[in-house]
């Protein structure tokens, strides 16, 4: 079984730190309403808990141009 670390806090109210073991993360947004994730390797997550067993989730990654 490997080994894993994950850490999340919270600084500040609707603002949390996400910690693991590759990056790390900052979530913004509330329990009743959409929350936006902005991770360390470019990654940006919307997300948004609907009414019942559903939820949405929009995903893009930073594209790299050079």
């Amino acid at each position: 079984m490997p080994l894993t670390f994950r850490k999340s806090f919270q600084i500040l109210p609707g603002v949390r730190l996400n910690i693991n073991r590759r990056s790390w993360s900052v979530t913004t947004g509330g329990r009743h309403g959409p929350k936006r994730t902005h991770s360390s390797t470019g990654r940006r997550t919307t997300s948004m808990d609907l009414p019942g067993p559903f939820g949405w989730r929009k995903t893009t990654k930073r594209s790299r141009r050079g």
